[in-house]
C-alpha cells in the first residue's frame, strides 16, 4: 500500500487506542491490517479485543490492500471545515478479498463513475506521529 507523505494533514485524527493503534500505525508503514483469529480462522473488521465467532483473542493479519466497492454513498453537503472543503466525496464499504469489508473514502475520481463492484486499492496518507490514514482510489 503506497503511503503518501507531505499532506498537510487538516481533519481530525484517531484517538490514540490500544485497540486501534496498531492498524493506524500499520499504515503508516504501508500495511492494511484486518484481524483474524488463530483458534478458528474467522477475520474480522473493525478491530475488537474478541474473536466474534469463538472468544479468543484475535491477531493481526496483514489483508492485500485490493478490493472491490461492495455499496458507497456520495456526499454532496457537510458544513463543517475540512470536509466541506472536498465536498464532493465518497464513502464507501469496500469488500475484501480476506473477507472483511472496511468503510473508507474512496478519491481521485469523479463521484458520478463510483459503482458497486468497481475494483480498488487501497494507499494511506501519513497524518502525523506514525500512522497513516487509508483511503481507497480505483484501480
Amino acid at each position: 500500500m503506497e503511503v503518501v507523505k507531505g499532506v498537510d494533514w487538516q481533519k481530525p485524527l484517531p484517538e490514540p487506542d490500544p485497540l486501534y493503534s496498531v492498524f493506524w500505525e500499520a499504515a503508516g508503514e504501508g500495511r492494511l491490517l484486518y484481524q483474524l483469529c488463530p483458534n478458528c480462522g474467522h477475520r474480522q473488521f473493525y478491530p475488537r479485543p474478541l474473536c466474534l465467532a469463538c472468544g479468543a483473542d484475535p491477531e493481526w493479519a496483514e489483508a492485500s490492500g485490493v478490493g472491490e466497492v461492495y455499496t458507497y454513498t456520495v456526499v454532496r453537503q457537510f458544513g463543517a471545515p475540512p470536509f466541506k472543503d472536498e465536498l464532493p466525496y465518497v464513502v464507501a464499504m469496500i469488500a475484501l478479498p480476506e473477507g472483511v469489508q472496511m468503510l473508507g473514502s474512496i478519491t481521485d475520481c469523479d463521484v458520478d463513475a463510483v459503482r458497486i463492484g468497481l475494483p480498488v486499492e487501497a494507499y494511506a496518507i501519513a497524518a502525523g506521529d506514525g500512522i497513516g490514514i487509508p483511503f481507497w482510489r480505483l484501480r
